[in-house]
């Protein structure tokens, strides 16, 4: 089982050696995140993710992939031009920290939702997400795989569909794809086999988890 986890981490580029980071320090450097994000990393705003009680791993490896280009992010563009990597493990450390706060699937799409959270799509191959993201959206911290529960809806739709767009074109050919989930390329094999009602069914279930 450790040699599954490990291999996966090297597939997705996770390094085992990652900078503890220090959220008091973190907090400061989040003073603009904020206007986007919360205070708190609760995002109000449905297009911007809640980051609270994300994995520390997780955060700074998309802190990392932002800065240098390789995860695209327009409404991001420039902020962290001059941190460095300990500023982002700081930044991470303290959203990691902090208390996220829950949400509410939409009662029509919870069958759908819940099915393909749990069991996937066997027709086209669509892995559960509960697989790598936990029964309950906690994800696996260790590995990388982030934290989904309570997330903002819109935001999980419209990055499985940047995933969905990633699987069929570079960054270069379509930069509003989404290509950093490594050469394994999980997230967009399962994105790219799954219907628009689909993913809008599991990012509405995801919402609604705890």
């Amino acid at each position: 089982m450790n040699k599954i986890v490990i291999g996966l981490m090297l597939a997705l580029g996770i390094s085992g050696s990652a900078l503890a980071g220090d959220a008091s320090a973190g907090k400061a450097k989040t003073m603009v995140c904020s206007a986007c994000h919360g205070a708190d990393g609760n995002s109000a705003v449905p297009s911007f993710p809640k980051l609270a009680g994300q994995n520390e791993r997780y955060l700074v490896k998309q802190l990392q992939d932002i800065k240098s280009g390789a995860r695209p992010v327009p409404t991001m563009a420039g902020q962290l031009d001059n941190m460095s990597d300990e500023d982002l493990a700081n930044i991470a450390a303290f959203y990691a920290g902090e208390m996220g706060s829950g949400g509410q699937a939409d009662p029509a799409k919870i069958a759908l939702g819940g099915s393909v959270y749990r069991g996937g799509v066997s027709a086209s191959g669509v892995a559960a997400c509960a697989a790598c993201h936990g029964a309950a959206g906690g994800g696996n911290a260790p590995a990388g795989f982030p934290a989904l529960a309570g997330q903002h809806a819109d935001y999980i739709a419209d990055q499985l569909r940047r995933f969905r767009i990633g699987a069929e074109n570079t960054l270069e050919q379509n930069p509003a794809g989404r290509t950093n989930d490594g050469d394994a390329r999980m997230m967009r094999d399962t994105a790219h086999r799954m219907t628009d009602n689909e993913i809008d069914a599991v990012a509405s279930f995801i919402a609604g988890l705890h």
